[in-house]
């Protein structure tokens, strides 16, 4: 095993890890920037109006994209163990 190929499989863990966050940290940074708004516009300062609507579209994008999510880790799983023949020679 190479270093550069352990360079490679670690590169493509991290470019797996940040495309399956993606979704879900976008959902939260929109509701985050709404309800920012929404507060500054109404001058209300409540912290738990903050939190909870937060919570809940996080949760909410956690069903939609669990299906694609589950998919591409199995999918890179599966591509890891078919190839550790080629990774250990």
């Amino acid at each position: 095993m190479t270093p550069e190929l352990v360079i490679s499989i670690g590169k493509t863990t991290i470019d797996m890890a940040l495309t399956l966050s993606v979704p879900i940290l976008l959902c939260g940074m929109a509701v985050g920037l709404t309800v920012s708004i929404f507060q500054a516009v109404t001058q209300i300062q409540e912290m738990t109006l903050t939190f909870v609507p937060k919570i809940i579209a996080v949760f909410i994008a956690l069903l939609i994209f669990a299906s694609w999510m589950i998919e591409m880790m199995v999918q890179y799983t599966t591509d890891l163990y078919m190839n550790i023949p080629n990774y250990i020679r």
